[in-house]
């Protein structure tokens, strides 16, 4: 009776361990720049693939309209990390704060600036004086690099004015309501404006190719950044979440774009799923195939943000302290 009551009492106990030990899966909670953008889909396929749960981190993504709001919230504690641009951990860098890329998500920033179709006159970015431009928001991405864009072709900053408009619908009224003249946005925005005739694409930035052309080399873009502090504290947890991710990016790599759409939420096909496969068909590439940065993909970024942000102008920036490899190798 005595060893039937112990076997009861160890049956129980290992019960009780495989009950709850869900609740010992580490809690991450991740802000995207746009979740429904395909710029940043390998955080909602990592989440529809199961990776986060295979590597017993509950996951919770959030998502605001602008890269520069994810990167608040990170700063201010309420996530542990951001799926937005790699030029944040530069231009944070210049203001003292240090937060890495831990992926390399894309090697292009998949964006394309958009010229209202009621504005023919704008035929380069040295047409943008006088004009309102279309960004995700101020100190997002969008603007870095509209910014860029307007300064290289003599534009002064004062001379045109950064409307924050989000992306998707808020960008699309903004358009046609004659908000802005021009904007910068992403898939599947762009489509849906092209198909209508509603817009035209003044500058490509969908590939790696066409970005070279347009901002002089290698533009790493949609990156997993955190917080250099929290890195060190939490290596195992960043681990895991650098293998959901690589493993994530493997499968883009090795799978149709039609595939991958199975895979994401029917409400960010903005209602025509044909024209977001087409989109990601084309664009897919921009997404790198291991989490790696790119060698010459940094220095570009300080390039680019050197030559308009008085922030990041003139400051000594190490770069190697904005992004990491050590756990994406470790991944592959």
């Amino acid at each position: 009776m005595r060893k039937k009551s112990v076997l009861l009492s160890g049956i129980a106990a290992l019960a009780v361990i495989a009950g709850t030990s869900s609740a010992f899966a580490e809690k991450i909670t991740i802000m995207v720049g746009g979740v429904e953008k395909q710029i940043y889909l390998p955080a909602k396929l990592a989440e529809s693939l199961g990776y986060f749960k295979d590597e017993g981190l509950e996951v919770e993504l959030l998502s605001e309209p602008a890269g520069v709001d994810a990167e608040d919230e990170l700063l201010a504690g309420a996530v542990q990390a951001v799926v937005g641009f790699y030029d944040h951990c530069v231009d944070l860098q210049a203001k003292g704060k240090f937060v890495e890329s831990i992926v390399q998500l894309s090697q292009a920033p998949g964006e394309v600036e958009l010229v209202s179709a009621k504005h023919p006159e704008i035929k380069s970015p040295a047409d943008f004086k006088g004009k309102s431009l279309g960004v995700t928001g101020l100190g997002s991405s969008t603007n870095f690099l509209t910014q860029y864009l307007a300064v290289k072709q003599g534009v002064k900053l004062g001379e045109f004015t950064s409307v924050p408009v989000g992306a998707g619908n808020t960008f699309i009224a903004a358009l046609q309501q004659d908000a802005i003249q021009a904007g910068m946005t992403t898939e599947p925005t762009i489509s849906r404006l092209l198909s209508t005739g509603e817009a035209k694409i003044l500058i490509d930035m969908r590939t790696k190719e066409l970005t070279k052309a347009a901002l002089g080399g290698t533009y790493p873009a949609a990156s997993l950044y955190m917080e250099s502090g929290w890195v060190e504290k939490h290596k195992e947890a960043t681990q895991k979440l650098a293998n959901a991710f690589v493993k994530t990016l493997k499968f883009i790599d090795t799978h149709s774009a039609d595939e991958i759409a199975d895979k994401m939420p029917k409400e960010y096909f903005a209602g025509n799923r044909d024209m977001y496969v087409k989109a990601l068909a084309s664009g897919k590439a921009m997404f790198t195939a291991d989490g790696v940065m790119p060698d010459d993909g940094p220095a570009t970024v300080l390039a680019v943000l050197s030559g308009f942000s008085k922030n990041v102008k003139g400051k000594s920036i190490d770069l190697t302290k904005t992004y990491t490899t050590e756990f994406v190798k470790a991944a592959n």
